[in-house]
């Protein structure tokens, strides 16, 4: 059986890049929203813009991961092959997990480009690649989950987009992306920390820093956090629909 699951997994996300991520939407929402973003704060200020790379790279993740993973599942439901893909011997939970990573994969291919062309353009070269990737695979599957949860949680495909905004524009404002945590007041702070983006843009800082694997720890254990908070209500969720 598990060999099974994990042959649906590999033919359901291989489907998912060729129908919906490698496609200029789904790539020009993923990288140009987020460079256009930064760029308006880099005119501003262009001597800091190093310090606006993780924030960059963060906003990549977010917003590549859940371009079209928002959409995918309801969208699918609606054309009745998510139910054939069950008729086959395939687990529910496997299927959304090769839903998750087909967005995750996707994002690591647009946060690759955007890691490698900073790294490159601005002579990163102190990152620490181990951490890096640790950070960014973590970050890649909360968000692609969190899509996938928000995605079963309405019946329209429209729905879902507009319901994905609102975090989406929360975490851009409140997780250091482009304005540090500290300088924040107290509540904000607060809501700060319990937004997952915050731990990516700090796990992404500490890991071109330098910073001890205490440090990294912490960010990548939120982070498993976040995923297992999405995953298994997206999971239930989506068992719901067939009922």
């Amino acid at each position: 059986m598990w060999a099974d699951n994990v042959r649906g997994i590999y033919y359901i996300v291989l489907k998912d890049m060729r129908t919906y991520y490698l496609k200029p939407p789904a790539i020009s929402w993923g990288i140009v929203f987020p460079l256009a973003w930064i760029l308006a704060f880099y005119l501003r200020n262009p001597q800091d813009f190093a310090q606006l790379v993780p924030g960059l790279i963060a906003m990549t993740v977010l917003f590549s991961t859940t371009a079209a993973e928002a959409v995918v599942i309801n969208f699918e439901l609606r054309l009745g092959s998510l139910e054939r893909l069950l008729l086959a011997p395939l687990s529910l939970s496997a299927v959304l997990l090769g839903k998750v990573l087909g967005g995750a994969l996707f994002g690591l291919l647009m946060a690759s480009v955007v890691s490698v062309g900073a790294i490159l353009a601005l002579g990163l070269f102190q990152v620490n690649l181990l951490y890096l990737l640790v950070v960014l695979i973590l970050s890649l599957l909360v968000f692609s989950s969190l899509g996938a949860l928000l995605c079963v949680l309405v019946k329209e495909v429209f729905e879902a987009q507009t319901l994905l905004n609102l975090p989406r524009f929360l975490m851009i404002f409140l997780s250091g992306v482009v304005y540090p945590i500290s300088a924040m007041p107290p509540v904000l702070r607060l809501v700060a920390y319990l937004l997952p983006l915050t731990y990516t843009v700090d796990g992404l800082r500490q890991a071109s820093s330098g910073a001890s694997p205490a440090m990294v720890a912490i960010d990548a254990v939120a982070l498993g956090g976040f995923f297992i908070a999405f995953i298994f209500p997206a999971t239930r969720l989506l068992a719901r629909r067939f009922t």
